[in-house]
């Protein structure tokens, strides 16, 4: 932990505000990153943004110093996040109407591509297709390096569930990729010409 961080936490469990803004300040991209690849939609990013942060300051006097911060806070948004996509759960979004996947800390350049947008776009849509606490843990996992335990304690799960849950959402994101990519194949030797679509 930084020493200002370490300060700032101190200062904000005693109920100085400009000490928790400069945590807000800090944190507020990886906040809102994990929040909009959780729910995928820019305003409700934003609004879980401001959930997440509103939770940790009515309880940042039980934060607990000898737990990283950053697991702490980023366990509060994936645990709303996963209960507004619960909420959401019988909601219809079509692929076509999916936002690409940009971080706000993305600056506008050459770099950002259309092969880049297109394969975050894909990259969305296969972790929409997991279950919300395994969407979670597959970005704590791989976006933000938790650790197994860590992620065990933010999503109150066992170090055994976390294990076989990632082992499971590998192989599904694995499966589901390939399906695409052979779906996308004949897509593309049937407009080519290659395969005759069937009449009826």
């Amino acid at each position: 932990m930084l020493e200002n961080e370490a300060m700032w936490i101190a200062q904000a469990q005693k109920g100085d505000a400009e000490a928790f803004t400069r945590l807000v300040e800090t944190f507020q991209t990886p906040v809102y990153n994990l929040c909009y690849r959780m729910l995928n939609d820019a305003g409700d990013a934003e609004d879980a943004s401001q959930e997440t942060f509103l939770r940790a300051y009515l309880s940042i006097r039980r934060y607990d110093s000898g737990r990283p911060f950053p697991t702490w806070l980023l366990s509060i948004a994936a645990h709303y996040c996963i209960d507004q996509i619960r909420k959401r759960r019988m909601t219809v979004v079509s692929m076509d109407e999916t936002p690409a996947l940009e971080p706000v800390d993305d600056a506008p350049g050459p770099e950002s591509s259309l092969s880049r947008v297109e394969e975050r776009r894909r990259m969305q849509a296969l972790l929409d297709t997991l279950h919300p606490i395994d969407r979670a843990l597959v970005l704590m996992y791989y976006w933000y390096d938790f650790s197994y335990e860590e992620i065990a304690k933010a999503l109150e799960i066992t170090l055994s569930a976390v294990k076989s849950r990632l082992h499971r959402a590998r192989r599904s994101l694995a499966e589901e990729w390939l399906a695409r990519e052979r779906h996308n194949q004949l897509e593309t030797r049937r407009s080519h010409g290659e395969i005759q679509s069937p009449a009826f």
